[in-house]
């Protein structure tokens, strides 16, 4: 048993549960849908990866920033919008936070401060540093949190937001989500250097390595992490060291690693290890984990139903925020 457990909160880390929950329910439940047909076009579900968004949402404040990857379905539900938004997006219907033109890669709230969802690799990044040179402009402390994987490492425009985040002082939490493949690429084909904190102390920038798959790690260190950007201004680096359970996407057809490797990860799961814990402090029991699964999985089933009702835009609409309308 993982003592720390005990010290935490039964409050505390049931609502850990939860959130795990919800991303990992509705994955799954977003698959079947694209078997189904319903959902089209790229999805990279999040299944396995649930303790890095989970702990690292939990620490931030409503008036920070966050920017995601395109695997951030489970990102945007923890920031606050409604799952009945993000797959009504993933239909392509007008009531998605998109308005159903972005997807599944590109779920966006400006009303929870949620900047994407970015389909280009290394995409947020810019976007990020943007951000916080903004609030630090108008003299603001909050906090950017900026997610990407290590596949974004090999790409010129993280070191050039390294640099600049650096140069300028700016108050960005940089968020390696580092699941060992960019893609179908392993990490050590692809970086003669694979200490992704290495690369970040290159540009003097403080950076610490955390277990990924490890809720209670997360959390612990992205609220050091945030309190250094909250209270210096200044940016803070952190590699989550993770793992992906399914394809990289819906076409992906895995050849790049060997089936045993996945299952040895499994064994490190992040919602079956934390529960487990829980069971064994006393701070959870078998009914209050299948009450919380029937709850998630009701929002769930609702949420589809939304999604399903829900109406296509109209082909009048189609050109709206495309072109400038007319004096």
């Amino acid at each position: 048993m993982n003592q720390d457990v005990v010290g935490r909160g039964r409050e505390f880390c049931l609502a850990r549960v939860r959130d795990m929950l919800r991303i990992r329910r509705m994955e799954e439940r977003c698959a079947q849908l694209y078997g189904e047909g319903k959902i089209r076009g790229f999805l990279h579900l999040y299944i396995g990866e649930e303790a890095v968004a989970t702990g690292v949402m939990a620490n931030l404040l409503t008036e920070d920033a966050v920017v995601a990857t395109y695997r951030e379905h489970g990102h945007a539900l923890l920031r606050g919008i409604s799952m009945n938004a993000i797959m009504a997006e993933m239909f392509g219907k007008r009531e998605g936070c998109s308005r159903g033109r972005g997807g599944s890669m590109h779920l966006f709230d400006a009303a929870t401060r949620f900047y994407g969802g970015n389909a280009i690799v290394g995409g947020g990044l810019p976007i990020a540093v943007g951000l916080a040179l903004a609030d630090k402009l108008q003299g603001k402390r909050r906090v950017t949190c900026c997610f990407f994987g290590e596949g974004a490492v090999a790409e010129g425009v993280f070191h050039e937001s390294m640099n600049l985040a650096v140069l300028w002082q700016l108050p960005v939490l940089f968020c390696c989500e580092d699941n060992l493949y960019a893609m179908g690429t392993a990490l050590e084909r692809s970086e003669s250097q694979t200490d992704i904190t290495t690369k970040a102390a290159s540009f003097k920038l403080p950076s610490m390595r955390a277990d990924g798959m490890d809720v209670l790690a997360v959390y612990d260190a992205t609220k050091l992490g945030a309190e250094y950007v909250r209270e210096s201004g200044k940016p803070y680096f952190i590699e989550f060291q993770t793992y992906r359970f399914r394809a990289h996407s819906m076409f992906d057809p895995e050849l790049y690693r060997d089936k045993a490797e996945v299952d040895e990860w499994k064994k490190r799961g992040p919602i079956h290890n934390f529960t487990n814990d829980l069971k064994q402090a006393g701070l959870m029991t078998e009914e209050d984990f299948l009450d919380l699964d029937h709850d998630v999985m009701k929002e769930v089933e609702e949420s589809v139903a939304f999604a399903e009702a829900g109406q296509w835009e109209l082909v009048a609409d189609l050109t709206r925020d495309v072109y400038t309308e007319p004096a």
